[in-house]
């Protein structure tokens, strides 16, 4: 069992796994808990949105709609790569789902297939709606599947959870497709992947070469990390973030 980071953790969790943050409104204070109880958390859900266009993707996840009040989720991962977080607390993303996967989850065992909707998965996860139609065809660019892979190690690392952790809706409540365009399988491997690197937290006065040279023995290795860790600039490197480090 593990209780719920703060919401200050949670955002500098995200920002320290290299993940793009923006923060809406009064989000930190913005959830359901007036309803049920938020935690023990066990994992973490990826959806889709059934939507396009990024701001109205961030309102829709925010504020709900008819039957069904916001936030739908924690944070919105959009096309660009960017996560908005919308809410923090008890969100109404997951619903009811089986609790043999709940006991999958927690072994971080194999998924049985899901047959039940009894167990009520908005206390137990976080969830994350990405910005996709949903029909298959509408692309999952690099960016946004690389910020749905560094978003749930970040949790899973804080958690000290494995890549098990980490399911789609549809893997947890029948009759559910999310999320769509990429298999959960597959971005369970990447998420397992980063966490299996290791981990270096850049300190006041590092330099990307610097950080070559004492860690993989070669200065010149410096645009291997950078391409790694999705750096732009190989110049720039914010204090805090934590790098992965390929085998020497």
């Amino acid at each position: 069992m593990a209780e719920p980071m703060s919401a200050d953790q949670f955002a500098a969790a995200l920002r320290a796994e290299g993940a793009a943050v923006t923060e809406c409104d009064d989000w930190r204070g913005h959830h359901r808990n007036h309803k049920g109880a938020w935690g023990p958390v066990h994992g973490v859900m990826i959806h889709h949105t059934v939507t396009k266009g990024t701001d109205a993707t961030v309102r829709l996840c925010r504020d709900g709609y008819e039957g069904l009040p916001g936030p739908l989720c924690h944070g919105v991962i959009a096309k660009d790569g960017t996560i908005h977080l919308v809410g923090y607390g008890r969100a109404n993303h997951a619903g009811l789902g089986d609790p043999d996967v709940l006991k999958a989850v927690l072994a971080e065992a194999a998924l049985p297939k899901k047959a039940e909707a009894t167990v009520d998965g908005n206390r137990h996860f976080y969830g994350f709606e990405c910005e996709n139609l949903g029909d298959g065809k509408d692309p999952w660019p690099a960016a946004q599947l690389d910020t749905i892979e560094k978003t749930a190690a970040a949790l899973c690392r804080h958690h000290g959870w494995g890549a098990g952790s980490v399911i789609g809706h549809s893997e947890w409540q029948p009759g559910k497709i999310d999320p769509k365009g990429f298999t959960m399988a597959s971005m369970r491997k990447r998420i397992a992947a980063r966490l299996a690197d290791r981990v270096y937290e850049v300190r006041p006065g590092d330099s990307l070469s610097a950080i070559a040279q004492s860690e993989l023995g070669d200065a010149q290795r410096y645009s291997e990390l950078a391409k790694l860790n999705g750096i732009a600039d190989p110049a720039r490197i914010e204090v805090g973030v934590r790098l992965r480090i390929p085998p020497k």
